[in-house]
């Protein structure tokens, strides 16, 4: 049998850690020289980390990087290395080395530069003109970039039929959100299918800012089944034994000729480069078993996980602080700090007034001894009352209205900021995406901090989620999941007063923001045109809050921030 062993580092980069991401690409590459890997791959710009966005533009950002490419062409022997990294040549490209025995032997530099979302390469890069394809032991392959393989009629076409690729090496930083490993495994079984290719998609794994990269790098045969896959969310080195007979004995009959014949235009712009013969015995490879997906809640959960443990600890914070309320989005973002980082790096804070009920007193105490985490309990009444006192000469004869209940959110906002400047720790704010879709957030108040975690959660979700978490340890607990959401700035003060339900608010949302929903196209479900018209306008008249918000964790398809980018000044009315 004629086969390829191709392994993947799926790895977990970081931005601007040139020496630290080329020290783990060398280890991984010295652990796939044990294993006999033929081929191994690294994520897309492995060197650089991804996205570097400005620093992009930076020349010594650039030179280093190609000085660590260096370091790491120096370290490989007769294994065959693809590596991510930044090129230069009139311009910079989105580039992939294929390196063996110490020589760069081609690179290719990624053809179809995504412009949309959270991307923004053709702001940077250049696109790649020229095809190019290596034969290995007489084995045809073909390196491609992220993008690249996601169009039908791309390079992945181009390369199988006029090129001879008979495997196709897709390196990737590819964004997660819930469910898009389904959307990939679905392109790549046709692309394999319809090409006529075996395909080792490598995906990289980490949190960067808003961003988690979930791994999940998958090898096809060429009939699109996956025989090997990386999990969500973990470092691992996936191999895989790819029997290249199998995929000749696909590539034949009037078909294929006729295919190929169609695409031969192409040939001219092909460069094919013949690689060292290697010769190594291989022992067979220890079967993993096959890799469960992860259910919904426990898919965002792991998401949420990696992408807090990874900005805090990638951005040198030893411990974070959360302000407790007794709600559910306080215990959620504390059970998730918890898992993320370890209970002894978590630090509770609760600032009860006079508003603040016996029962969120209770239930604060039970969460923090749940989850083992140290509590600071800073009251605010008596502050409160000193700002209502020295407002009171600018405030005479004026009613009491949201402004004072915002004055306690504030007073909240700023003894977090004190102990976040005092003590070197990370605050990290609570509003889900429901809130901060309508603005039911005070600005300088809960929504100060750092970073936020389950800003891309909708809260209906975050329900959900909580009671994910309790199913393998009840940490929260099961009245604060029940009882009714409430700020507590004022007497029987309820969510509802200033929002319509949860379960109708979120439909509204996804359909207006994740959706693109007109209004039309949102009342034409069935939903009240006055309560549709109402949350359209909060929507839009919170861009100012959100532009001014902390980063948080992208979770859904279009998440505030990079997704999604509204003027702020801004006169056009949706709902007219």
């Amino acid at each position: 049998m004629n086969t390829l062993r191709i392994g993947m580092a799926q790895i977990n980069c970081t931005v601007g850690d040139l020496a630290g991401n080329t020290e783990k690409i060398i280890r991984y590459t010295e652990k796939a020289q044990e294993m006999c890997v033929d081929i191994l791959s690294f994520p897309e710009m492995a060197i650089t980390g991804y996205p570097p966005e400005d620093l992009l533009l930076k020349r010594d950002f650039i030179d280093e990087n190609l000085k660590y490419l260096d370091i790491i062409k120096n370290k490989t022997g007769n294994i065959c290395v693809v590596v991510g990294f930044v090129n230069r040549k009139k311009g910079i490209y989105n580039a992939a080395a294929v390196i063996q025995n110490k020589k760069i032997a081609g690179i290719y530099h990624k053809m179809l530069l995504p412009n949309y979302g959270v991307f923004d390469e053709k702001r940077y890069f250049k696109e790649g003109d020229e095809y190019k394809v290596f034969s290995l032991n007489d084995i045809n392959f073909a390196v491609t970039i992220c993008e690249d393989i996601w169009f039908e009629d791309g390079p992945v076409r181009i390369l199988s039929f006029a090129g001879d690729a008979e495997i196709i090496i897709n390196i990737n930083s590819s964004p997660y959100h819930l469910g898009k490993w389904r959307l990939r495994e679905t392109m790549l079984r046709e692309r394999a299918r319809n090409n006529k290719v075996a395909i080792a998609y490598n995906n990289m794994v980490g949190g960067q800012d808003e961003l988690v990269f979930d791994g999940n790098g998958m090898i096809l045969n060429v009939k699109g089944n996956v025989i090997e896959s990386g999990r969500q969310f973990e470092e691992e080195l996936i191999i895989a034994d790819l029997d290249v007979d199998k995929i000749r004995s696909q590539r034949k009959g009037k078909d294929w000729q006729k295919k190929k014949r169609g695409l031969s235009k192409y040939k001219k712009l092909i460069k094919s480069t013949n690689l060292s013969k290697q010769g190594h015995l291989k022992k067979p490879l220890i079967e993993r078993g096959s890799i469960e997906p992860y259910f919904i809640e426990a898919e965002i959960y792991n998401a949420l996980l990696l992408g807090t443990g990874d900005y805090t600890k990638k951005n040198g914070f030893k411990k974070v602080l959360i302000g407790l309320s007794g709600g559910i989005d306080s215990a959620l973002t504390s059970a998730i700090a918890v898992d993320a980082i370890g209970k002894e790096n978590v630090v509770g804070v609760f600032m009860p007034s006079m508003y603040t009920s016996n029962e969120s007193i209770e239930d604060v105490e039970i969460l923090s001894k749940n989850l083992g985490i140290k509590l600071i309990t800073v009251p605010i009444t008596e502050t409160y009352n000193n700002y209502i006192s020295s407002l009171a000469p600018a405030f005479k004869d004026l009613k009491t209205d949201v402004t004072e209940e915002n004055i306690q959110a504030r007073i909240r906002g700023n003894i977090l900021m004190a102990l976040s400047n005092k003590f070197g720790w990370l605050v990290l704010t609570t509003g889900n995406k429901s809130e901060m879709s309508v603005g039911y957030a005070t600005l300088y108040g809960d929504m100060a901090g750092g970073f936020a975690v389950i800003k891309d959660v909708p809260k209906t979700m975050v329900y959900r989620l909580a009671r994910f978490r309790n199913t393998q340890n009840e940490m929260i607990p099961e009245r604060i999941i029940k009882k009714e959401p409430t700020a507590e700035l004022r007497p029987g003060q309820k969510d509802t007063d200033s929002l319509p339900a949860y379960e109708i608010l979120d439909l509204i949302l996804q359909a207006y923001i994740e959706e693109d929903k007109s209004f039309a196209d949102i009342t034409a479900k069935g939903f009240d045109k006055a309560v549709v018209k109402k949350v359209i306008n909060m929507v839009d008249k919170s861009e100012y809050k959100r532009r001014q918000s902390s980063p948080g964790i992208k979770i859904t398809p279009k998440a505030f921030g990079k997704d999604r980018r509204m003027p702020i000044t801004n006169w056009y009315k949706v709902t007219n």
